[in-house]
């Protein structure tokens, strides 16, 4: 085995980013703007500032400033945390017996056990900053309400967490954690909202989905005075915030000459994935390079491999802006026995254009396969993935084989966007052969089909 290049490629802090890059900069074809969904006009700043905190409005709507400075007291937050390592799979490598190179990108290194931190101190710093009691938020797998919990606990600002219900009862752990952090994790669609109730009287008994826990979190923000809502995915500002992950990542890989044939990520909102492969897409729309990169989605909410290319809600209770997106609907609601997170009805506006324009490619993967990917990882690489990256590991390993068959000798890069280990029930799920794969049918997806809004 050679050690020219070593297991784990660690920067120094002095190589850290000192700044997000915003992809849309570099997009001749512009993500479609927001729309307001009574005038169903592009939304304003001021629009958005009764939502969102003011700087994240901004970079919400700035599609043409390529950098922005990330703020001292957020850099100094990431140092305890970040670098964060480009890991080198030699054993995986060794077990597939394949020519090819596989790198992984590990983001668990934090007690949230993800890549969700990079966008949650943002945010939470510019809510402190801007001199707010608090924030609301939606989590699904509960990565993302544990992180900002964390960094609300951090800054001192209350945060309260409408976490989707079959995750709150599936993953205690996960709520405890958030918990101890001090935020109020509720499970959602509660009766503790007006949209939430609405949600419950449609739909008895609901397992629940991130639309309707982000419908809850912005009613309670936008009705209580001193709080905004953030958001742990999908928007164009927490792209720009997990930049990190791909500036990082492609600052190692310079560093020992390695140029990546493939890039893969998992896919739920857009969050990771488009964090690690912007700065990668950015010399692909310049004309630098060539990179062939791979979304990889579930197939029970497979928003990007069949979902239709609209404006829709980007939450159920329909009272948030309309997004342009590969969507299934704004009222589709996951199978219950999905395990992983990636639950989100629809795709970032930024990843859904890249793929449209053809800079992406897209696949759909079965549970069962991912967790038997998952398992196969674990056992050779010593880390316990969560679900959703194991994704990505599954399509990785896919095509680790396939150069096995054609004997080429391909690099691949692939995002460990987190850890597993509050997703035990899960992992017991599958090896106890009560895993079941769900793949909605034609039938299945009409119904959010047809409640899309019209717009021309």
């Amino acid at each position: 085995m050679s050690q020219e290049i070593p297991y784990k490629i660690y920067l120094e802090e002095k190589e850290m980013p000192k700044q997000w890059y915003n992809v849309r900069a570099d997009m001749k074809n512009k993500p479609a703007p927001l729309l307001n969904p009574g005038t169903l006009q592009p939304m304003t700043l001021q629009e958005l500032e009764q939502v969102f905190c003011t700087e994240l409005a901004n970079q919400e709507l700035d599609d043409t400033t390529p950098y922005f400075d990330i703020p001292e007291e957020i850099r100094d937050f990431y140092k305890m945390y970040r670098p964060s390592p480009l890991v080198r799979a030699y054993c995986l490598e060794k077990k597939l017996d394949t020519p090819a190179k596989i790198y992984y990108k590990f983001e668990g290194n934090n007690t949230s056990g993800s890549h969700k931190l990079n966008s949650a101190i943002a945010q939470a710093y510019y809510a402190k900053k801007q001199g707010l009691k608090g924030v609301t938020t939606e989590t699904g797998a509960g990565q993302w309400g544990t992180a900002l919990s964390m960094a609300c606990s951090y800054l001192d600002l209350d945060c309260k967490v409408y976490m989707v219900k079959c995750s709150y009862e599936q993953k205690p752990f996960r709520r405890e954690v958030m918990r101890t952090y001090g935020a109020s994790v509720t499970p959602s669609p509660s009766m503790d909202t007006e949209v939430g109730k609405q949600i419950l009287a449609k739909h008895p008994g609901t397992s629940g989905s991130l639309g309707c826990a982000i419908s809850e979190a912005v009613e309670v923000a936008t009705h209580s005075e001193g709080y905004r809502y953030v958001l742990g995915s999908v928007l164009s500002q927490v792209l720009l915030h997990q930049t990190v992950i791909g500036l990082e990542a492609k600052t190692a890989l310079d560093k020992y000459g390695i140029v990546p044939d493939m890039i893969i990520g998992c896919a739920g909102g857009g969050s990771n994935l488009g964090g690690l492969i912007s700065p990668f897409v950015g010399e692909m729309l310049r004309g630098e390079r060539k990179y062939q990169i791979i979304a990889v989605e579930p197939a029970s909410c497979p928003s990007l491999t069949r979902g239709k290319y609209a404006y829709d809600f980007c939450d159920t209770g329909m009272v948030c802006p309309l997004a342009k997106m590969y969507t299934l609907g704004s009222g589709f609601i996951p199978s219950a026995n999905h395990a992983g997170g990636l639950r989100y009805h629809g795709m970032s506006s930024v990843l859904s254009q890249l793929y449209a324009d053809g800079y992406m490619e897209a696949r759909a993967v079965e549970q069962t396969s991912v967790f038997q990917a998952a398992e196969q990882f674990a056992r050779v690489e010593g880390i316990l993935p969560a679900p959703e990256s194991s994704h990505a590991i599954k399509v990785a390993i896919d095509e680790a084989m396939r150069c096995k068959e054609t004997g080429e000798e391909k690099t691949i890069v692939f995002g460990l966007t987190g850890t597993g280990y509050f997703d035990m029930y899960a992992y017991e799920s599958f090896h106890d052969g009560k895993m079941q794969d769900y793949i909605p049918t034609d039938e299945d997806l009409e119904p959010g089909f047809a409640s899309l809004p019209q717009v021309k």
